[in-house]
């Protein structure tokens, strides 16, 4: 059955109340399909799902697998638009009265005070993690007692449900995330042989590529890829960090650069230094790339 079939049947469903589509007919393994199909189809429709494809998307789920994924899914948003209540952290976890202030533990027993506060919050479906190395045992503590106790959640009844909070939401660490994002999502896929698909990170417009000005998107990505068409192979790379920047609503991340590229059974080394700068979007807060300079690089 086509998406255009599904989506038809939904609209009755919805506007007659009818049973959902009867699939009883069809072989079993296109009848879990083509429910497959239809839940996505509501769940799109209803609740404004994104799926990366309907029918034949080729996402190398076990359709059996995917079917009660979807239906787990389906009952999680069932029981929450029924049930969605707001309550403090503090009184979700039993009101505790066990944990100290941080003033009044001794620093060599910190770690193990965190140990104990972790191990309770996760006893009751709570959990508090932190990207940035940055950010010790202490600093975890003293978040928890004194802001996250009072932090408002949904008050979800499902069983086994955790809720996970990141302290890097509440206090991001600019140097650590943009220096990730400066390797990971830059200089990595442009000094790869894989075709650069994916920009999350960088504006939209007006990008700064070596000396290409006022690039678009997607002409920054063509110059990368048709760089990368030069050679035969791109292997070996290492990217190191050398510094970390920001003033106001910029920063820029520098390093250098190494890799070994093969051009007709013929290897060639390529290094230098390599320059990424963000600024920091007034609206989103978000901080996006809009500047790349790769020295020895020629785009």
């Amino acid at each position: 059955m086509g998406t255009i079939g599904l989506y038809n049947k939904f609209n009755n469903f919805q506007e007659n109340n009818f049973m959902e589509p009867d699939f009883e007919n069809l072989p079993e393994d296109e009848k879990i399909k083509a429910e497959n199909d239809f839940l996505k189809m509501k769940m799109m429709l209803e609740n404004g799902a994104h799926f990366g494809g309907m029918q034949g998307d080729g996402n190398g789920f076990d359709p059996a697998i995917e079917n009660m994924f979807l239906k787990n899914v389906m009952a999680f948003e069932n029981n929450y638009s029924r049930e969605q209540k707001v309550i403090k952290l503090f009184d979700k976890i039993g009101r505790p009265i066990q944990f100290l202030s941080v003033s009044e533990i001794p620093e060599s027993e910190m770690d193990a005070a965190w140990e104990k506060l972790d191990n309770y919050l996760q006893l009751n479906n709570i959990c508090l993690s932190a990207c940035s190395p940055k950010v010790t045992a202490k600093e975890l503590y003293r978040f928890t007692v004194e802001e996250l106790f009072d932090h408002e959640m949904d008050d979800f009844g499902m069983p086994g449900f955790t809720c996970h909070f990141t302290y890097d939401e509440f206090y991001p660490d600019i140097e650590y995330e943009n220096t990730n994002v400066a390797v990971d999502d830059c200089i990595k896929p442009i000094l790869s042989k894989d075709l650069m698909e994916w920009m999350t990170y960088f504006k939209t417009e007006n990008l700064t590529l070596n000396n290409h000005l006022q690039l678009s998107e997607e002409g920054f990505r063509e110059k990368v890829n048709l760089f990368k068409q030069a050679y035969d192979q791109m292997d070996d790379l290492e990217v190191m960090v050398a510094s970390f920047d920001a003033i106001e609503n910029v920063c820029t991340v520098k390093g250098d650069y190494a890799f070994t590229a093969l051009v007709e059974k013929e290897s060639i080394q390529l290094s230098g230094k390599w320059e990424v700068a963000f600024e920091q979007n007034a609206d989103t807060k978000y901080w996006d790339i809009n500047n790349v300079q790769i020295a020895g690089i020629h785009f």
